[in-house]
C-alpha cells in the first residue's frame, strides 16, 4: 500500500492511498488539474481511481470535486450529511447524479482490496470522519480536522503503519496572530483543529515499534510553519512519557503545494 499527500493545508486538501490494484483518494480540495498532476506523478491515471473518500463539506476538502467527478464519474463516499452539505456548498453547486455511496462510522466498508473504517471526528461540520485503510496486512490512517481527540479516536489508530495527522497551527502564535477572535476560539475550540502540541500528544499514544511513518499535514499557513509543527510534535512525544523518543520516528511535513514522498506501507 501506498500513501501520498497530494496537498495538504488550509487551503486545499487532497490524499492518495493505493494498492496495485485499488486507488482512492480521500477529499479533492485542490483543482483537477493538480489532482491530476499529481496521481500522473504516480502513474495513475484519473478513469483508473476507484473511489473518492470526503471527510467533510468544507471547501478546502472538497473545492475540486464536482469538475474531478463529471470528468471521470469516481463513486463518492461520504455520509448522509456531509452529502447534503456538499450539494448545499456554492464552491461546488451540484455533482453528476448517481456517485454517491453512503457511508457509517464504525462500519467498515471495501473498495477493491480495500477495507476502509470511517470513524467520528469533532469538527464543526455536519457529519465528518477520518478514515483508516486496511489492506494486505498494513495499515495507515488519514485524520485531521478535529479539534481534540479521546479513547475513541486512540483505539481507531491503535497498530498503524503510518499516518497523516492534524498539526495546524502553533497555539502562541494563534493567540498573538492577526485572525479575529471569534476565529482563534473557533481553530482552538473542541470543533475546530488540532494544534501541534496535541498532535504529539496524539501520537504519543499510538507510537509502537513497527510504525513506519508519520506525516504531518493540514497547517495553517498564517499560524504555523513546517519546522515548528516538526519539532514541537517531536517534543511532544518525548514528554508523554510511553519510553518512546520523537528521533524514534520517521516524521516529515507535508506540504500545501507539493507532494509528498511516496511512503510505502
Amino acid at each position: 500500500m501506498r500513501l501520498v499527500s497530494i496537498a495538504s493545508g488550509s487551503s486545499g486538501n487532497c490524499i492518495y492511498v493505493g494498492t496495485d490494484t485499488t486507488h482512492i483518494l480521500i477529499d479533492a480540495g485542490i483543482s483537477t488539474k493538480r489532482i491530476e498532476e499529481g496521481l500522473a506523478g504516480l502513474g495513475i491515471k484519473g478513469s483508473e481511481l476507484s473511489g473518492i473518500l470526503i471527510t467533510h463539506e468544507h471547501s478546502d476538502h472538497i473545492g475540486g470535486l464536482r469538475v474531478f467527478s463529471k470528468r471521470y464519474e469516481i463513486p463518492i463516499y461520504t455520509t448522509k450529511e456531509t452529502f447534503e452539505g456538499i450539494l448545499g456548498s456554492r464552491s461546488v453547486g451540484g455533482l453528476p447524479d448517481g456517485l454517491h455511496r453512503e457511508i457509517f462510522p464504525d462500519e467498515a466498508f471495501s473498495i477493491g482490496d480495500m477495507e476502509i473504517t470511517p470513524f467520528s471526528i469533532e469538527h464543526d461540520a455536519a457529519n465528518p470522519c477520518a478514515f483508516r485503510v486496511d489492506a494486505g496486512g498494513s495499515s495507515a490512517a488519514v485524520v485531521t480536522d478535529l479539534g481534540n481527540y479521546s479513547q475513541y479516536t486512540i483505539n481507531h489508530l491503535l497498530g498503524l503503519d503510518a499516518i497523516l495527522l492534524e498539526a495546524n497551527h502553533d497555539i502562541r502564535m494563534l493567540e498573538t496572530g492577526p485572525y479575529p477572535y471569534y476565529l482563534k476560539r473557533r481553530i482552538m475550540g473542541n470543533s475546530g483543529h488540532l494544534s501541534n502540541d496535541s498532535a504529539g500528544q496524539l501520537l504519543g499514544e499510538i507510537l509502537h515499534d513497527g510504525f513506519k511513518k508519520v506525516l504531518l499535514g493540514h497547517l495553517s499557513k498564517e499560524n504555523n510553519y513546517a519546522d515548528l509543527a516538526y519539532e514541537t510534535v517531536r517534543l511532544e512525544i518525548n514528554s508523554v512519557g510511553n519510553g518512546y523518543l520523537g528521533t524514534d520516528f520517521d516524521i516529515a511535513v507535508a506540504d500545501r503545494n507539493r507532494m509528498s514522498e511516496i511512503i510505502d506501507i
